[in-house]
Parts: structure tokens; sequence; C-alpha cells
């Protein structure tokens, strides 16, 4: 895992490696191992290393093929990069290393931008190709690894970080209004747009090309995407839980391919009890990070957040290596500063846990294992997806659906919150940009399970999104490779296709409830419950305790809703109450106040406004 960045003058004047070596070293973090150069005229491709698979010189990067037509500059890992190795040697090509990095460089000098189409990992990486006189920018089919870039004028810019960008003279730091309304309704972007105008961030499953002479606009394609759907003649569930069975242990066994040691998040929950338990039979003494809190002020449902007692007794029976901390609300305080440089953007949820995580980890191992994806893939939200379960068609879906995907700030307060600049925003319709992500979706929809569908496409799309974005940055930021081995593409195709009644287990009774009813019935439905990934619950079972396979879905996060009102009171007020908080050059302060108010009275839980809040002022003292 590592940290790329580049210049590409589309005019043709020289790229300054002086400037390359500034772009990198903003990054630095993402590759303490090593750093390398590429420079030849108008394009210069940079590169910090993160060694991981041949620890030796013969992985250092940008690579340039024997032909000396190709230059790549890599961050990621192909996890069946042995077996395209070997038909590549079968084609002639020849290997100085034992390196993914060396697979992709032949992958794409024999077969070009369709190479992709064999690789199963992720990865992010910049092709300077000779032949066509191009510059091509490629991000895996999920988005785990992250790729931006922007054009001023006639020089192009990317890295795997917007603060490489940044680095460039060229670059212009100015708050993006649209993204910023954007944010402020969803606590995510669901468009390339970041908060920086003019910076954008490459789509998952995309392929930019950016031609010499052209101008800096690049033509993206997508070669891949998610399709959720019910299957025509499902087999019998045992056949499905047999093959999920096979499909996840060879996705971990992929996923402990390293010359470095490999550790696991062990949490407490099924999905990392899952992978610890699978990797331990491989791994004896794998060493587990679990991050708890402290508990003595936290109140309500926030009193079930801290699952070390859980994730201790799985350590025990895994007979891992295990680590833990605890957090008080001081550490979100004190922690802020760093983790906003590093995330460079708000994004979903409460980061800062996740921050602590990858610290403690990154003190041990260089690589972890990671549970994101397994509620996403088998359905793990289903008070989400029950809410627009039974509707009238796609428009139908896409209100109800809507409506509950307003975070932050509802249409409601919209106008009012952003009135100082209401002119600049108010042409942005925020329902729009939630019905695009299905814009190249097939949108005919005919009965419970197709709305169930959509739901789990929408939230691969966005929230899944979101969450790598963070576990990329706040990882790298430790000099950490996360690895996720629900997204492994035979997994991933496995569970597209794997009927939803075999991940939600009440779904025929909250289509009744629906249709007929209202009220609390209805409701219990719509709170967190045991329904949901059912067939990973099933199959697991053989690995994990019961307790953990039975439990109730629950996320990592920290009891901020107790904290902001309790121990944490006077850093709100401070950050946010006072009269030079900056974030009032865009929001309406009056209105602010009031629905912050509402949260440290206890009138109504704004935790995650409240959090998006402080890490927005934050962003902004820092990077405006």
């Amino acid at each position: 895992m590592c940290g790329i960045a580049g210049i590409f003058n589309l005019n043709g004047e020289p790229a300054s490696p002086v400037v390359l070596r500034r772009m990198t070293d903003a990054i630095a973090h993402r590759g303490p191992d090593g750093e390398g150069f590429y420079s030849d005229g108008f394009i210069a491709l940079g590169h910090r290393r993160l060694a991981i698979i041949d620890l030796s010189p013969a992985g250092h990067q940008p690579m340039i093929s024997r032909d000396q037509q190709v230059v790549l500059s890599y961050n990621g890992e192909i996890y069946n990069f042995q077996e395209i190795r070997t038909q590549l040697e079968s084609l002639g090509h020849q290997f100085h290393s034992k390196t993914d990095s060396e697979v992709v460089l032949n992958a794409w000098n024999q077969w070009g931008a369709d190479c992709v189409n064999r690789f199963n990992g992720m990865y992010a990486f910049a092709v300077w190709d000779k032949r066509e006189q191009s510059l091509f920018l490629v991000r895996d089919r999920y988005g785990i690894k992250p790729l931006y870039y922007a054009c001023w004028g006639q020089t192009f810019l990317f890295g795997s970080e917007q603060k490489a960008i940044l680095a460039h003279p060229a670059a212009k730091r100015e708050l993006d209004k649209r993204a910023l309304l954007e944010y402020f309704t969803f606590q995510n972007l669901f468009t390339d747009r970041t908060l920086l105008e003019g910076v954008k961030l490459l789509s998952p499953a995309s392929i930019a090309k950016i031609p010499l002479g052209g101008n800096g606009s690049p033509q993206i394609s997508r070669y891949w995407d998610y399709r959720f759907r019910e299957p025509d003649h499902p087999a019998d569930p045992r056949e499905y839980r047999e093959e999920l069975d096979r499909l996840m242990r060879q996705a971990v066994n992929r996923q402990l391919v390293t010359d470095v040691e490999i550790g696991a998040y062990l949490s407490g929950g099924m999905d990392s009890g899952t992978l610890t338990a699978l990797a331990a039979k491989d791994l004896p003494y794998i060493k587990t990070f679990t991050c708890g809190f402290d508990m003595s002020s936290a109140s309500g449902i926030e009193l079930s957040y801290d699952e070390r007692v859980k994730a201790e007794a799985m350590s025990a029976l895994f007979k891992t290596e295990h680590y833990e901390m605890v957090l008080k609300a001081g550490d979100m305080e004190r922690c802020m500063p760093k983790l906003v440089r590093h995330l460079e953007e708000p994004r979903v949820g409460q980061s800062y846990p996740n921050y602590y995580a990858a610290q403690l980890a990154g003190k041990f191992v260089k690589v972890v294992l990671s549970g994101a994806g397994g509620d996403e893939l088998f359905g793990g939200y289903p008070w989400r997806y029950y809410r627009a379960t039974v509707c009238n068609d796609f428009e139908d879906y896409i209100d109800q659906y809507y409506l509950y995907w307003q975070r932050l700030i509802d249409n409601r307060h919209i106008k009012t919150i952003f009135a100082p600049i209401w002119d600049d925003v108010k042409e942005v319709w925020t329902r729009d940009i939630f019905r695009d992500v299905f814009l190249t979706h097939d949108n005919e929809l005919n009965r419970p399970e197709d709305y169930i569908n959509h739901s789990l496409y929408f939230e691969a799309k966005t929230f899944l999104h979101g969450l790598f974005i963070v576990e990329d940055k706040l990882s790298m930021a430790h000099g950490l490779e996360a690895r996720v081995p629900f997204m492994d593409n035979d997994l991933v195709d496995f569970a597209m296709q794997c009927p939803v009644n075999l991940k939600l287990n009440n779904l025929a009774e909250v289509v009744r409830i629906n249709e007929n009813e209202s009220g609390s019935k209805q409701n219990q439905y719509f709170q967190k419950t045991k329904d949901g990934k059912q067939i990973l619950r099933d199959v697991m079972r053989q690995y994990i305790p019961d307790v953990i396979a039975n439990a109730e879905k629950q996320g990592f996060s920290a009891p901020d809703g107790s904290w902001f009102k309790g121990e944490s009171i006077e850093f709100v007020k401070r950050k946010l109450m006072s009269g030079n908080a900056r974030i009032y050059d865009w929001l309406d302060k009056k209105t602010v106040h009031a629905l912050i108010n509402e949260h440290l009275s206890g009138e109504q839980n704004r935790r995650l406004l409240v959090w998006s809040l402080l890490s927005m002022e934050e962003y902004i003292n820092q990077c405006f």
C-alpha cells in the first residue's frame, strides 16, 4: 500500500521535479519505506512506498516496462496477482520482482485498460502510456483506495490524497458550496465532488483517460457496477450456505498473503470475529486490536457501545495476542486536528475511534484485516431498508428512502441554515443527487425484494464508499494497510445474487404490516434488530460463539451523544457557540445554535450534526 501523485502539463511545458517531490512529501505517511520519481518533460509521476510484498529494492516505483512504453505508479494489492503472473509469463513477459505492482505493469502492457477486469483486489494507480500519449487513472471496483484529480489551466494533477494536489503552486483553495450543501444533507458526498472547488474524486470502477494536448477534462469510463438482484431460479438454501462458507474461507486465505506481519481488528461483532476466527486457523497467535470506551458518563442506548468484553472472549477462544485501548471524551477533543488533517474532509460517522484503532494496530503490524462490507453485502441494516419496502414505483421509493437519508439537515431547514450562501446553492436539488445514484441502474421495480436490492445497491455505492475513504485515510495515517476480505470479487458476486429472504428474516411480516397496519408494531421493525445477515449468521456459527452470531447489529461508535452534552460540552460551546467560529461564513449562526441547543438540552439527539459541525469547523480552519 502506498501513495501516488503526479503532474501532467497538457501544453507540453516541463513538469518540475522539485514540485513533484513536494507533492509526495505531503503524503509521506502513506509510504514511509521509500520514495521514487519519474520525470520526462511534461509528465512526472511520484510514489511513496509502504512495502508489503517483496520488500527488496526490486519493488521500487514508479515502474517502467521493458520496452520503455508504460510507466506505472501504483497503490494497492491484487490478491490474484500470482495467477495473472503465470498467465503473463506464458505470453512471454519477464519479471524482476515478486511484487503485484510488476504484474499490473505487464498486464497493462499486454491487455491495456481491459486488464482491470482480471484484477481481484483494491487499487488506485496511474499509467503514463507513451503509445497513446495519454495519462490513465484507475480505481478499483468498490472504491477501497481513493484517487483525486484536478486541472487548473494547463496543469493536470492527481494524488492519493488531496494534500498532494494542494502542494502544487497551481492549486487553488476555495470551498465548494454545492458540496457543502450535499454533505450537510447526507453526512457524505454521493457525487465526485470534494469540499475543494475543482478537486474531484475519481469514481469507483472507473478509468480516466487524459490525452496530451487535451483540455484537462478526463474521458471517464465505468468498467463495473454492483448488481443486486433476485435469481430467476434460486438454489436450495443449503447450497447457498455451503458456497458462502467456501467463499469466506477463500477470501480470507487470499488476503493473508504478505511478507510482513498481519493482524485483525476485533470489535466484538460478527464480521470482525469471523475474519479473526478464519485467519487464526492459519496464523496462530495473530495480533488483534479493539477500541473500547469509558462508559462512566454514557446513558441510554450508548451504554452498549463498549464491546471489549465480547472481544476479549473471542480473543481467548481464538488464542490471539490481544491489545486494547479505552477512549474517553477528551480523546476526541485531543485528536481532532490530526484526524481532520488526515481525513481531509468530513465523511460518514464519527470517525475518531477508527483513527485510534489504526494507531493502536500500527504500533504492532503493517497489515490489518477489517470487517467492512459485510453489512452492506448481506443486509446488516434492515431497519433502514424496511422504510422503503412497499412503494408504488421507483419515484415513490426515491421519495421514501431520500427522506430517511437526510442525516443532518432536512429540507425544512436547508434554506434557513444556508441563508448566507443561498443564492449560490439554491439550484442544488439534493433529491436529484440522491436519485442520480441510480442513473445507470435498472429501475424497474415489481416486488418488495426489488426495493430491498435497490437499497443494498444504494448503500454500497454511497455509505460503504464513504466508509472505505475513512478506512483508507485513517489507516494510512499510521502507515497501516487495511484489507477488507468481504470485498473479494467472488464473495461480492455471490452476495449480489443471494436471495433477499436468506439475508432478512422478517421481510414478509414487514410487508404485511406496511400494507395493513401502522404504529408501534410497525416501528419495532424500524429499530435495531437481529433481523439481518441471516445467511452469514447461519454459516459463521461454526466459527464464532452463538452469542455473537445472534447479537443485534451495532456499529463502531463512541457515546458521543452523552459526551457532547456532558464531559465535552465546553469543547462544543468553545468551538461552535463562540463568536469567532468560521463555519458561520457559510451557515446561519442563529439556526445552527438552536439545533445545537436542542442536543445540549436533551430535547433532540443531534450527535451526528454536532460531530459534523465540529469536524467542518476544524477543516475550514486548517484548509482556508
